[in-house]
């Protein structure tokens, strides 16, 4: 039986340099020859692991521990093109950066999600946030030095990135008061936006989670929707008000400025796209991430995470490099995922299931262990270190 025949030599470009980006860029140079050009276009020159931002704001990174410059990419064949996107043409597969076009046979949009935290009024001078590595590292600097009173963790909206994040950060600190010998002096509260922890992963998650936060002392307000904030106080739109002394918070998230213009933008914002093969509607062109949006059963979006970013990333590289050599891509995304809420320093839970089950996801929950823990340590050290 005669091989497939490999196509002359093609171009794929990746359009954002986070973990799906590197994902897949990485992927692709190990299945494809030389003569197929791998181009990564991001905004910023260095990749930080927003996995580990946590971690940084408990003190247990430091921000070049998780920081690496994109780089390290071309030593692997990989061609880097930093600054911003001007204009996305999908159905050219063209990119316009500062005026430069760039075209490729084939496109993977990861471009991920934008922070609106201006859509809260007050909240940006009000608290800091954690889910950036300067949030997280001024944040953590200033839970060193508090020793008493009010500790809010907020979740602006009810969409974000990293569902489980908010969380983890609430029992992060818990840890770095305990270690610190004040605990007992900080009352910690989280406020959520969303109905309960990670409610799309269903019931016994949501419980779970509770259950953990009750034992270490966090009140849990959910539903709780801010309205705007200012130094020490926080206002919602049930007309409620809570005072603090310290504010954390995830912010709501948009777009990315450069599909605002772009005919990939869905009635969403976000970018529709076949839920299995992460096809959007022109021919080549693929979207993974943050930057999707992709309907479950329960008609809530598959949520934001680094985890499905990753797998997405895999699944599009291994059918890009299928068509290229001239196969029929096989490679599908099913809807599997899994997170780590960290508990403490050593400890971490583990939620993973099937997000597309019908007629629900079907997710179960691993109570904290020092293997979970460990494991999301293994997966840190494997980006950083194999991937850059």
């Amino acid at each position: 039986m005669a091989r497939p025949k490999e196509s002359a030599a093609k171009s794929v470009v990746i359009l954002g340099g986070g973990i799906g980006g590197i994902a897949a860029a990485n992927r692709l140079r190990r299945r494809l020859g030389s003569q197929h050009r791998i181009t990564i276009i991001n905004r910023y020159p260095e990749f930080s692991f927003a996995a580990s931002y946590l971690w940084v704001m408990s003190g247990q990174r430091k921000p070049s521990q998780i920081t690496r410059p994109l780089a390290g990419l071309q030593r692997r064949g990989i061609e880097l093109v930093i600054g911003s996107i001007d204009e996305i043409d999908p159905i050219n597969r063209k990119v316009t950066v500062q005026g430069t076009e760039i075209t490729g046979d084939h496109l993977i949009v990861s471009l991920g999600a934008d922070y609106s935290t201006a859509s809260i009024p007050g909240l940006d001078q009000a608290g800091m946030t954690f889910a950036t590595l300067k949030g997280a590292e001024a944040l953590g600097s200033s839970i060193a030095g508090f020793d008493r009173g009010k500790l809010v963790i907020l979740t602006a909206a009810p969409l974000y990135r990293c569902p489980a994040a908010p969380y983890e950060a609430a029992l992060l600190i818990d840890a770095m008061l305990r270690r610190k010998g004040v605990r007992g002096q900080v009352d910690i509260e989280l406020h959520a936006a969303e109905p309960a922890p990670l409610a799309l992963a269903g019931s016994n998650v949501s419980d779970a989670v509770k259950e953990i936060l009750r034992q270490h002392s966090i009140d849990y307000y959910p539903s709780h929707q801010v309205a705007s904030a200012e130094t020490g106080r926080i206002s919602f739109t049930d007309g409620e008000t809570e005072k603090f002394d310290l504010l954390g918070y995830m912010p709501p998230i948009k777009p990315p400025s450069a599909l605002s213009t772009s005919a990939l933008a869905g009635s969403t914002g976000w970018i529709d796209v076949d839920p299995n093969s992460l096809l959007t509607q022109f021919p080549g062109v693929y979207a993974i991430g943050d930057n999707t949006n992709i309907p479950l059963k329960i008609a809530k979006p598959l949520p934001r995470a680094g985890v499905f970013a990753h797998s997405q990333a895999l699944v599009v590289a291994d059918n890009i490099a299928s068509t290229i050599k001239g196969n029929s891509p096989t490679a599908t995304f099913d809807g599997h995922g899994g997170c780590f809420l960290e508990s403490d320093f050593h400890r971490a839970s583990y939620a993973s299931g099937n997000f597309y089950a019908d007629p629900s996801p079907k997710v179960k929950t691993k109570p904290p262990s020092r293997r979970s823990h460990l494991a999301k340590v293994v997966f840190e050290y494997n980006v950083m270190r194999r991937w850059l």
